[in-house]
């Protein structure tokens, strides 16, 4: 069933990414897929979506993603931000250019892919967008350093968008995953989480359909965490 809403996924060629164009195409969406093994370009295969093979960290490839979607379809509705793994490691063992490569990868990707969507979902009358953090952006752990400081940048920017394009009626809200099945995990994991399970793809898949749609029309600039009851943050 075809709803006439075009979505960008990026890093769909697995795991999360994977789950979310699923689920989006099985929502009527017409979808465009990047990743960086080819494996995007063979779900939008399956799907009928267009796919390209390139890398979020490279805003030369983010804009032949916008540019070949405008090209098919002339509008982009909705995007995904979701991005590969960052390396894990002591707080002081990364040095400046894991930094930087990060910092490309979690945060500067979302603002490049804003800078070439907002305008057009300006002159279309809106548009919404989700980016896949962590659950570590605002209770940051040691077990991942790196992610968690840059993807608490990342809530910043989200709600300073979020502010600035409300008006617009443009969206853009973070889910913060907890540990879920795109990754292995162990035993002790699924013991540190309330609920006493690993969540699934789907799960985030369904939440990210969820704020991108139009019951979720009045949610703009929060974070939200899908982990089991992981974080105790109030």
């Amino acid at each position: 069933m075809a709803t006439g809403k075009v979505a960008i996924v990026t890093a769909a060629g697995r795991g999360m990414g994977a789950a979310i164009a699923r689920e989006l195409s099985a929502q009527g969406y017409a979808l465009a897929l990047l990743s960086p093994s080819g494996a995007a370009a063979q779900l939008a295969g399956e799907l009928g979506a267009i796919g390209l093979t390139g890398s979020v960290t490279e805003p030369a490839d983010l804009r032949r993603l916008v540019d070949a979607t405008l090209e098919r379809h002339a509008r982009i509705d909705a995007v995904v931000n979701n991005t590969g793994p960052v390396p894990k490691g002591e707080l002081l063992d990364h040095d400046d250019d894991a930094w930087h490569a990060s910092l490309d990868m979690v945060l500067l990707n979302v603002v490049r892919m804003a800078r070439l969507v907002t305008p057009v979902m300006r002159a279309q009358g809106g548009g919404a967008i989700v980016n896949v953090s962590t659950f570590s952006a605002f209770e940051p752990s040691l077990d991942y350093p790196v992610s968690s400081t840059l993807r608490a940048g990342l809530g910043s920017f989200t709600k300073l968008y979020a502010e600035r394009y409300a008006a617009d009626n443009i969206r853009m809200n973070n889910i913060l995953p907890g540990f879920i099945d795109s990754l292995p995990h162990g035993g002790d994991k699924a013991a540190k989480v309330p609920m006493r399970r690993i969540g699934t793809v789907t799960e985030i898949a369904k939440t990210a359909a969820f704020l991108l749609g139009d019951d979720a029309g009045y949610i703009t600039g929060q974070n939200l965490r899908v982990d089991g009851g992981l974080t105790r943050g109030v």
